[in-house]
């Protein structure tokens, strides 16, 4: 059923007429929203900034993982380290250093991967195809598929369970807007295809319901000699990606939505030049996301709104707290400064709380929540 909002406009005291742009004097903006940045919202302009906190205690407390200490070497991508998971998406992290011994089948899902690092093949269903640093690879459900590294990999895997991955409705900005669908790639039936089929013995580990079983066949199983349709693993680099961006106000993060399901969806963050008109802001608002939570994966490059984060690391945000701009990362965009941002990085934004896996030692940065705090409120919280 489509919504129908309780229709209001409404401007009360010291407030700016247009979100983003012209905060009064001495204010900092804060956005509450319906469905992320969807819906209905309403911007507060208050005289502190809203993560001034001085403690902060209890499960909706942000988080910030180093998954380069969890990713070990697995052969079986079903094996690989659970960062999250919940109802409706699952998420591991994972490292493959030789060619896999096995084939691999998703029942549960559609399946994304994001090539944190290394390059090689993937060979599967519909043919062979190369893969590099920054690529998303769609594996649509039920694909057996494998994957060859030239040089170690390792992915960021995000399962759409009892779900698909599908393209974000672009409305005004067209078909075209942050990639053109004719820059998708899709596997060939080619040499490389052909040399793989083999007659020795095969085993598939096909994942149903988090449960694992094996189909063993006398011969390769990748032995198409041709497919047709409209269905396939498909191919892009966020180097392809051309991001909606407006110079006299910040845009929102779900303007940058690569990938669409039905409870959560994938954003990727490229670099794009600051916001260039005095009168609006040069960085992510503070805000309420109060009917999603936030995951960000920091992929390469410096992170503007975040500070003591590197690539490989993960921050979670749960529903249920403001966030926004680190102090340091605050002062630089309001100073000038950098004309332009250089991080890539993965949002996960999903309706449902998210279960983050237990964490060896050491993983977790457990002074994150503390990070919002300014030197001054720091020294007197010790």
């Amino acid at each position: 059923m489509a919504k129908n909002w309780i229709p209001l406009r409404q401007v009360e005291g010291n407030a700016s007429r247009q979100a983003h742009v012209r905060l009064p004097e001495g204010t900092y903006e804060r956005e509450i929203s319906k469905e992320g940045f969807f819906g209905p919202s309403a911007q507060f302009h208050h005289r502190h900034k809203p993560t001034d906190w001085v403690e902060f205690d209890g499960p909706i407390r942000p988080r910030a993982l180093d998954l380069n200490k969890l990713a070990t070497a697995r052969s079986n991508p079903w094996e690989a380290e659970l960062v999250m998971d919940n109802s409706h998406m699952q998420m591991r992290i994972w490292r493959l250093d030789e060619p896999m011994r096995e084939l691999a089948r998703n029942s549960d899902g559609d399946q994304l991967l994001f090539v944190h690092e290394g390059n090689g093949a993937l060979f599967c269903d519909y043919g062979h195809l190369d893969y590099a640093e920054g690529d998303y690879l769609v594996i649509p459900r039920g694909t057996m598929w494998r994957l060859e590294p030239v040089t170690p990999t390792v992915s960021l895997m995000i399962e759409a369970t009892n779900d698909h991955f599908t393209l974000p409705e672009k409305g005004l900005v067209g078909r075209h807007a942050i990639f053109d669908p004719a820059m998708l790639d899709t596997p060939r039936i080619d040499e490389a295809f052909r040399a793989q089929q083999d007659e020795r013995t095969w085993k598939v580990s096909v994942k149903r319901r988090n449960t694992l079983s094996t189909v063993t066949y006398p011969f390769n199983p990748l032995d198409a000699v041709g497919w047709h349709g409209d269905l396939s693993v498909v191919r892009i680099n966020w180097r392809d990606l051309r991001p909606l961006m407006s110079h006299r106000a910040h845009l929102p993060p779900s303007a940058h939505t690569t990938w669409a399901t039905g409870r959560f969806v994938v954003c990727t963050f490229v670099p794009r030049p600051f916001e260039s008109d005095p009168e609006a802001l040069r960085l992510p608002f503070f805000h309420n996301n109060d009917d999603f939570e936030e995951v960000i994966f920091y992929h390469k490059g410096s992170f503007f709104s975040r500070d003591n984060i590197h690539p490989g690391m993960m921050t979670v945000h749960p529903s249920g707290f403001t966030h926004g701009p680190h102090p340091k990362a605050f002062n630089a965009a309001t100073k000038g400064g950098k004309m332009e941002t250089d991080e890539v990085a993965v949002m996960i934004d999903t309706r449902d709380a998210v279960d983050v896996a237990a964490m060896p030692a050491g993983v977790e940065f457990e002074g994150y929540v503390k990070s919002w705090r300014p030197p001054d409120l720091k020294q007197a919280a010790e």
